[in-house]
């Protein structure tokens, strides 16, 4: 008799999600390993795909409802084991792409992404998370809407986009690869989008 993958993992006890077409009862949207969550506010989740490979990122879409920092929380959605290549695993590795429309009213000049491993704290060089630290320049960071970035890694993870705008109601995509080499079933994305300053 023939086994089919599905049915293994089955066995194995492991859940393989599919794309989410929309949040469970407590607004989490599942894809690949991962749950993503607009919980604490601020923002809407409009969709999630994807598996978070380089060739089939995390792709989240959300609206923001003003130009204040928000925070999405991830959570792992099946067992975890670093540097897992199957995609069957937590493995502590996300390529992702946030696609952000912008419902604030104000045009975005910048915006920012912080990783926190503990909410509101700030994520250290010991605690494994960051936008990719271990390589000095990377292909894997990207966007439609700005033209540079920049990243910071102590005392913060942070990677600022900047030399673009973002009008009212349009959106802009970002694309980044997160790397926790110490993987937690729960961290935080902080998203910041900046309006000009006078």
């Amino acid at each position: 008799m023939g086994w089919t993958l599905p049915a293994l993992f089955a066995m194995a006890g492991i859940i393989v999600l599919s794309p989410a077409e929309a949040a469970d009862d407590v607004g989490r949207w599942y894809a690949g390993a991962y749950s993503f969550s607009d919980e604490l506010g601020g923002f809407r989740i409009l969709g999630v795909s994807g598996t978070g490979a380089r060739d089939d990122p995390f792709v989240i879409v959300e609206e923001f409802h003003s130009s204040s920092p928000v925070t999405m929380v991830i959570r792992t959605a099946v067992p975890i084991r670093p540097f897992d290549p199957r995609g069957i695993f937590a493995s502590g590795h996300l390529h992702m792409r946030v696609e952000a429309i912008n419902g604030s009213g104000q045009a975005w000049v910048e915006f920012e992404f912080e990783l926190q491993e503990v909410r509101n704290r700030p994520s250290v060089f010991g605690d494994g998370l960051s936008f990719d630290q271990r390589r000095d320049k990377s292909e894997t960071i990207g966007s439609d809407s700005f033209a540079s970035f920049s990243r910071d890694f102590e005392p913060y993870d942070r990677l600022l986009y900047r030399d673009g705008h973002v009008d009212p109601r349009a959106s802009a995509g970002f694309s980044f690869f997160i790397t926790d080499f110490t993987p937690r079933s729960e961290f935080y994305l902080v998203q910041d989008p900046r309006i000009p300053s006078s």
